[in-house]
This record gives C-alpha cells, sequence and structure tokens, in this order.
C-alpha cells in the first residue's frame, strides 16, 4: 500500500479519525453505522465526520478522502440510472482488482470487496440490486472514475469546506458514461419479485 497522502485542512483529530478505519471495509462500517441522511444537501468529509450521517453522494465523497488518507487515490464512480437516482461510489483496487464503497438507502448498493478485474465486472455487481420502488432494474451506465485530487486547488477545499458540493455531482453529471446494455436487452428486462424487492429495502428510511 502506498504511503498516506492525507488533504491538506483537516484537523490533526480529524486525520486520527479517519486512520482509525484502518481500510476500505473499515470505512464502509463507518458509513453503515451513520443513519441515511435524507436531505438535499451536499456536505464534505469534514461535515459528515461532524454530524455523522450521509447520503449516497456524502458517503462517496467521505470515503474518498478516508481512502486518500489510508493510502488510497480519491476516486469516485457515477452509475447512471434511468427511472432512478444515479449512485455515486467510492471505487479502490488491491492488487490490481477494483472494489467499492458506498452509501446506499437500498441494503444491495454497497459494499464491493476487492475482487473485480475490471471496472465494468464491479459495476455489472450492481445491477441486479440496482432497482427502482416498482421493481424495474434502472442501472444503464458508469463513469470512468474521477481522482478528487484533480480539484485539490480549488478553495475551499473539497474535503473540508463548510458548503455544498454540488459542483462535484455537477462534473459526474457530465462526463462520458459508458453504456451497460442494447437497447434489445433493455426491452426484455424483467421485473425484479416481491421478495428481491423486499431484500433491497431492508433498513430504508423513507423521505
Amino acid at each position: 500500500m502506498p504511503a498516506p497522502r492525507p488533504d491538506p485542512g483537516f484537523t490533526p483529530r480529524e486525520l486520527r479519525a479517519l486512520r482509525a478505519l484502518g481500510s476500505p471495509v473499515g470505512v464502509q462500517r463507518a458509513l453503515d453505522a451513520m443513519p441515511y441522511h435524507l436531505a438535499g444537501t451536499a456536505w464534505s468529509p469534514r461535515r459528515v465526520l461532524r454530524e455523522r450521517t450521509a447520503h449516497c453522494l456524502e458517503g462517496a465523497v467521505f470515503a474518498a478522502a478516508a481512502l486518500r488518507v489510508l493510502g488510497f487515490p480519491p476516486l469516485l464512480l457515477d452509475l447512471e440510472a434511468v427511472q432512478d437516482t444515479d449512485h455515486v461510489v467510492a471505487v479502490f483496487r488491491v492488487r490490481g482488482h477494483w472494489g467499492a464503497i458506498a452509501k446506499s438507502n437500498f441494503s444491495g448498493l454497497r459494499y464491493r470487496e476487492p475482487v473485480h478485474r475490471s471496472l465494468r465486472e464491479l459495476v455489472m455487481s450492481y445491477f441486479d440490486g440496482y432497482i427502482n420502488l416498482r421493481g424495474e432494474r434502472t442501472l444503464r451506465a458508469y463513469s470512468r472514475p474521477v481522482n478528487l485530487a484533480r480539484f485539490d486547488r480549488r478553495r475551499p477545499g473539497w474535503a473540508t469546506a463548510e458548503g455544498d458540493l454540488w459542483w462535484i455531482a455537477e462534473h459526474l453529471l457530465e462526463i462520458r458514461h459508458t453504456r451497460l446494455l442494447a437497447p434489445t436487452m433493455i426491452r426484455a428486462l424483467s421485473r425484479v419479485d416481491r421478495r428481491a424487492l423486499a431484500a433491497g429495502m431492508v433498513g430504508y428510511r423513507e423521505y
């Protein structure tokens, strides 16, 4: 594992808290312990540490910052959906294989072990669990990884800003996405059954 490269701006106390997570699965456990944040915000990792709650985007950016402190590049990946909301995950590599950390209101859209040989293989592991409340499979495309280090010179810093980080979400929406399914595949998709939908909604928080 490379030497840690913490984002400038974290306090010593914040750095200790992030280092204490220890590993990607430790970061995921920290996110799982937080209630899902039912708000139209885009908090920075500092705000998430302080408030102890996060939604999808906030959780992914928090995970990227924590991964950076642990020595990984701070990478985000956008999953694009139809008739549903997009999902953002933090991705990392161990011995050449991809894994992911995520915060989601659906139980099947969270952590992925670093066992996937390609980004497409990783993304497809989310396909069956990526469903809307009508039971439709909605995942359609994914972005290339975005390294948040490219925004280090922006002020206030993305890891410690007090204001919302909607510009990160906007950047993820604007970059090129790779399609997953051919039109014939989309037309042939079936809906999931009630048990699969119920399983995906374990712990779901109502808006």
